[in-house]
C-alpha cells in the first residue's frame, strides 16, 4: 500500500505533506530525510486512526514521492476492509479464534499473523492477505 507526498523546499527544511492524508505533516533537512520521516508520520497517523476507527481515506494521489505503508499497517487497513460491516465476534467465530485473538489482528501494533491465520481469513472473506 502505497500513499504519495509531496516534498517541497523552504529555508533549507524539506516539508512533506500527502494531498490524500492532510492530517500528516512533516519535514527534514534533506530530501531523504524527510521521505523518512514521512513514512514515520504516514505509519504512525495511519495506526492512530486505525485504533480510534476513523476512516482511512483511500490512495488516489499519483504525484510527487511513493511512501510506502508499513505491512502491519497495511494488512489491518485490508483486514478492516475485507470486514465491513461484520463484527468482530461474527469474524472470530466463522475463523475458528476467540474474538480477543481477531481483534489483535485488528490493532497495527499487535497484529502478527500466522500462515495459518492467513490463510483462515483468506477463507472467511473470500479475500487474498498473502499471495505466493
Amino acid at each position: 500500500m502505497i500513499y504519495n507526498c509531496d516534498i517541497t523546499e523552504k529555508d533549507g527544511k524539506f516539508i512533506a505533506q500527502f494531498p490524500d492524508m492532510t492530517n500528516v505533516l512533516t519535514y527534514g533537512s534533506s530530501l531523504e530525510e524527510a521521505l523518512e520521516m514521512a513514512k514515520d508520520a504516514l505509519d504512525g497517523v495511519l495506526s492512530v486512526d486505525i485504533e480510534n476507527g476513523f476512516p482511512i481515506p483511500p490512495s488516489k494521489y499519483t504525484g510527487g514521492y511513493p511512501v510506502e505503508v508499513s505491512p502491519k499497517v497495511a494488512f489491518v487497513i485490508e483486514l478492516r476492509k475485507a470486514r465491513a460491516e461484520k463484527s468482530l465476534k461474527e469474524v472470530a467465530e466463522k475463523a475458528g479464534m476467540t474474538y480477543q485473538q481477531y481483534q489483535r489482528l485488528e490493532n497495527p501494533r499487535k497484529t502478527n499473523p500466522t500462515l495459518e491465520t492467513l490463510y483462515k481469513l483468506q477463507k472467511v472473506f473470500n479475500h487474498p492477505f498473502l499471495a505466493l
